[in-house]
């Protein structure tokens, strides 16, 4: 079976396809841009689609990364991810941004993983290892975060803008996502049967949006 993964909650627009069946990665495109998720993504798609030389109709489940991540980039990935699954009738499995930066590192001690959430805050998780995540994703301010994660090795682009604080930073491993790793996180939950790991594939913002609707209106018009 066929695994198309992609990404796009971070900087990294980054799109992999999985052979499940060789467990072997057949193409990988990735780039680093925070503004260009739009026109990037679908390039990557047909690239590594044609190195592979195989079409979307030979993918037999997409895996896309629900995030945390900043909302215009974020839903870039989980739309094409959606419309291609609607459109070849295929599952869409969800996994969680930071666990696929997690898997990528093949550590077996505790360790954080954080991503840049911009406003001088991070998207950051615990992992007792790299596959097990310990409590949910959250978004902070680094200071905040000091006491939670001292002595801890660190990984992920959050980390490097902030090493004051992540001080057991990890300069030796990627800082951002390969959807190679997803993919590869993604096939071995399946193998084990760990249907229930996977998340609806929907975003995983964990701030309220900034537009908000009144709830005091202005009487302009007499009594």
């Amino acid at each position: 079976m066929l695994l198309l993964a992609l990404d796009t909650a971070t900087p990294a627009v980054t799109v992999a396809l999985y052979d499940a069946d060789g467990d072997r990665v057949l193409a990988t495109a990735d780039q680093l841009d925070a503004r260009r998720h739009g026109e990037l993504l679908l390039p990557s798609v047909d690239r590594v689609l044609g190195e592979a030389s195989r079409t979307l109709t030979d993918v037999g489940r997409l895996v896309v990364g629900v995030g945390p991540g900043p909302y215009t980039g974020l839903r870039v990935g989980l739309a094409t991810a959606e419309a291609f699954g609607a459109a070849l009738g295929i599952p869409v499995l969800g996994l969680c941004t930071l666990d696929g930066i997690a898997y990528a590192t093949g550590l077996d001690t505790p360790f954080v993983v954080a991503t840049d959430a911009r406003r001088k805050e991070v998207y950051w998780a615990r992992y007792a290892d790299a596959r097990t995540r310990v409590g949910d994703p959250a978004v902070d301010r680094p200071a905040e975060l000091a006491d939670e994660i001292v002595g801890m090795s660190s990984v992920g682009a959050g980390a490097r803008l902030y090493e004051d604080t992540f001080t057991g930073l990890r300069t030796d491993l990627a800082p951002d996502l390969s959807a190679a790793a997803l993919a590869r996180l993604a096939a071995e939950k399946l193998a084990k049967g760990e249907d229930e790991d996977f998340l609806p594939p929907r975003p995983l913002y964990l701030r309220r949006p900034d537009a908000q609707v009144p709830t005091h209106y202005k009487v302009v018009t007499p009594t």
